[in-house]
């Protein structure tokens, strides 16, 4: 497991990169939700009542945060987030 800081101006977020067999788990944590890889369940963040949105076909914490949002739960929609936006646009309103 890598872990890395993610500065975005005077804030940090966590940046995970998680290798398993046939693809690497990938998420990036902010205090109020979290950016993750299409590896994850977005029905399962919403059931739970987080904040997460989701960024398809990547493989590192740098990739995440250039893709796109493709999906994303109420939680972070009441945040602002849309899809089209950057992961990194995201965390932005996260931390």
């Amino acid at each position: 497991m890598k872990t890395v800081d993610i500065k975005i101006g005077e804030k940090t977020a966590a940046g995970i990169e998680i290798p398993l067999n046939n693809a690497v788990l990938v998420m990036a944590v902010g205090n109020k939700g979290f950016v993750m890889c299409g590896y994850l369940n977005i029905d399962a963040a919403e059931k739970m009542g987080d904040c997460a949105c989701v960024v398809k076909g990547v493989k590192n914490v740098d990739e995440l945060l250039a893709g796109e949002v493709v999906a994303m739960t109420s939680g972070a929609k009441n945040l602002g987030i849309k899809v089209g936006m950057t992961g990194k646009e995201a965390l932005e309103k996260m931390i």
